[in-house]
């Protein structure tokens, strides 16, 4: 079968966007991986939080499309390949965040200004977080880092003089996408790391 022109050409704008989103490998996050050998990439927390998220389903405080809230945390931070990894802890506003990772989603998604809609709606509607697949997806996005900082002896939070009020103001959010799963977060994996419970 001869493939047409425009087919041709849809298929090089899909690889090309396929071998730019390969430099998400490139960002450096501030959360080691197992055995605090190294710190962790973009794709690498992407890849994590999917599993994450298939596996712990269940826990969501609404019926999810699962399917959606992965192919969500799998695009999420895309956006970093141009606008870079933003510390959770580094006092940046979400505002400036948000501005500079739009301009980025405008810069990737277009490449590939047909196919890219529905990542972009997705980018969208994960940062407003006003969906059930949102919210848990932030939930997954919260965690991981979380399960990582625990795994590791709570390297990462000490290296960055992170307090316990930085931890629970970046989560104040965590339990609207699994109750649950933030309290079993809260207890099990920040608590050992401070010293004492933690109680809302």
């Amino acid at each position: 079968m001869m493939m047409d022109k425009n087919e041709e050409e849809k298929l090089d704008r899909l690889f090309d966007f396929f071998r730019e989103i390969d430099k998400e490998k490139l960002i450096t996050r501030q959360t080691y991986v197992t055995g605090a050998r190294r710190m962790e990439d973009d794709a690498e927390h992407a890849w994590h939080m999917a599993i994450m998220a298939i596996m712990l389903s269940e826990y969501s405080n609404e019926k999810i499309d699962v399917l959606k809230t992965v192919s969500m945390l799998l695009i999420h931070d895309l956006v970093e390949i141009y606008a870079g990894d933003t510390y959770a802890y580094a006092g940046v506003s979400k505002q400036e965040q948000h501005d500079r990772e739009a301009q980025s989603a405008d810069r990737l998604f277009g490449m590939i200004p047909e196919e890219g809609k529905k990542l972009r709606a997705l980018w969208d509607e994960f940062e407003k977080a006003d969906t059930p697949e949102a919210r848990f997806a932030h939930t997954m996005d919260n965690i991981q880092p979380m399960m990582l900082n625990d795994y590791t002896g709570g390297k990462a939070w000490k290296e960055h003089g992170v307090h316990l009020s930085q931890i629970l103001k970046r989560n104040e959010h965590t339990a609207e996408g699994s109750q649950i799963l933030w309290e079993y977060a809260r207890d099990k994996i920040i608590s050992p790391h401070v010293g004492k419970e933690i109680k809302e």
